[in-house]
């Protein structure tokens, strides 16, 4: 039996994973007499068990992944396939739909971009509770994929370095990690990090269910939390009963998705000091600290002109409501703090969604599960700015930042620059097909970074009104669809797999 496990394809494993991840809102629904649904959800686990495990049998006699490129197209198709089997269980729980939009949320769910087709009123807890637990379980697979096989291929961020972190030790792309077999280095990360993911997700949802929240909402905030896939049972944090100690607890654990080195070096005493040195890290401090104060000054004009400047609690929870924002839209979670209304109400001035479009487009760090450019590229394209800045003041200077320093500033912003360019071609892309659906500018581009930075509450928050995505035409869904696929790998990553001269090396 454990040869047969061991021999399973990557697809056989993922449908397996699927069989057991309906177990958790079959359990769920049965405890609190939600008999129908948990019903629905138990026997279609043991129907993709029972795939899965005819499927396993077929291939036993099948030669093994053995290739990079192989990996990534598996990954790729798996985007593709899996949300449909995901919808199955769901499609039967809510009954009156059709299968597009199941299929769309399902897409949003697995690559945590977490765009909300139905309104949460409509469904049962235990639905509410199987898309967290797939936009979780998306959450996993991207921790576990992009170790296992992006980092290997210089791919997905790793590029502008070189060089990736697993367990606090330093991997060259040309050694060990890229000569083992992709289903060996898969079950090795998987071991590593899969404990580490689910520890940290049940501590957040005790810590929330402590801190006020039902034990329900606690658990699907911790999962889209730890995903960074901001699905919500009750359409954010608004009345989730914890108020701002939840958004704290919340805020703290959203450093796991601005750099890797937060869960692959382990919890030792120097954790916080290595944190503190990480490159992304201190650009995401930045943004928290520079962007929050400029919408506080922003809303203080703005109470200014209302005569409202003797609230000071106001304007406290005003400048907490920005904080926590934008570290959620940074790291592509897109939870809106309860503070983030006041603001408005306090000052008088409309939310600026531009500055949110901005964040997710920078995106949190490379290998967690936040969307985007990737911090480190900004950091790369930072450091080659300012380079170039010393060298017109002292054209004979001699930088001293050591190999990888050099690297960052040379290569690594070059390689840098062209994702962003393939970024914003394929937002163009996106933007032009979403247009010839019928929405307008506003809505193509709201919609488009929304896909392709996998934030799916951007559309509920950055245009001047919120965009439901279940009134979207079929053709639209499409493009959403694909776009959120792209934004999930990267067009980088695209290239690769379409690129012949990849598959001959």
């Amino acid at each position: 039996m454990a040869r047969y496990f061991r021999s399973l394809p990557f697809f056989v494993v993922l449908l397996f994973t699927a069989a057991g991840a309906t177990l958790v809102p079959a359990v769920y629904g049965a405890s609190t007499r939600d008999f129908d649904t948990a019903r629905v959800f138990f026997y279609s686990g043991i129907l993709i068990a029972v795939a899965a495990m005819l499927m396993g049998f077929a291939a036993q006699g099948a030669g093994r992944e053995t290739t990079g490129p192989r990996s990534l197209l598996a990954l790729l198709l798996s985007y593709l396939w899996l949300p449909g089997v995901l919808a199955v269980p769901m499609a039967e729980a809510i009954g009156d739909t059709r299968w597009i939009n199941v299929y769309f949320d399902m897409v949003s769910a697995l690559t945590t971009t977490g765009a909300a087709v139905f309104e949460p009123a409509r469904l049962a807890d235990t639905v509410h509770l199987w898309r967290a637990t797939v936009g979780w379980f998306g959450g996993m697979l991207i921790w576990v994929t992009a170790l296992a096989v992006l980092a290997p291929l210089n791919l997905g961020g790793f590029e502008v370095t070189s060089e990736a972190s697993v367990s606090g030790q330093l991997l060259q792309t040309s050694g060990q990690s890229r000569s083992a077999a992709p289903s060996e280095r898969l079950r090795k990360q998987a071991a590593l990090l899969v404990p580490v993911y689910v520890t940290l997700t049940a501590v957040l949802a005790v810590a929330l269910a402590l801190a006020g929240e039902r034990p329900l909402h606690a658990v699907i905030h911790a999962m889209s939390t730890l995903a960074t896939s901001g699905i919500s049972a009750t359409g954010g944090l608004k009345d989730s009963g914890a108020d701002i100690l939840g958004e704290m607890l919340i805020f703290l654990f959203l450093v796991f998705a601005l750099t890797r080195r937060s869960f692959t070096g382990g919890f030792d005493a120097g954790w916080a000091a290595r944190i503190a040195r990480d490159r992304e890290v201190r650009i995401a401090i930045f943004a928290v600290v520079v962007l929050p104060s400029l919408l506080f000054l922003r809303h203080w004009i703005g109470a200014l002109e209302v005569d409202d400047l003797a609230n000071v609690g106001a304007a406290v929870r005003a400048l907490w409501g920005s904080i926590f924002t934008v570290l959620s839209f940074l790291t592509t979670t897109g939870f809106v703090s309860e503070s983030w209304a006041e603001a408005r109400s306090w000052s008088g001035l409309p939310t600026p969604g531009l500055i949110l479009i901005g964040l997710v487009m920078m995106g949190g760090g490379v290998a967690t599960t936040a969307g985007g450019l990737k911090l480190l590229r900004v950091y790369a394209l930072y450091k080659h700015g300012a380079r170039e800045i010393d060298r017109l003041v002292h054209p004979h200077s001699v930088a001293s930042a050591g190999q990888l320093g050099r690297r960052i500033r040379r290569e690594g912003a070059y390689i840098a620059w062209v994702v962003f360019m393939l970024f914003l071609l394929s937002l163009a892309a996106v933007m032009v097909a979403l247009a010839a659906t019928g929405l307008d500018f506003e809505q193509s581009m709201v919609l488009a970074v929304a896909a392709l930075s996998t934030t799916g509450t951007l559309a509920q928050v950055a245009g001047e009104a919120p965009i439901p995505y279940l009134t979207l035409t079929d053709p639209a869904k499409i493009v959403l669809i694909a776009a959120m696929i792209v934004g999930r790998m990267e067009t980088l990553v695209f290239l690769a797999i379409f690129s012949p001269a990849f598959w001959r090396s």
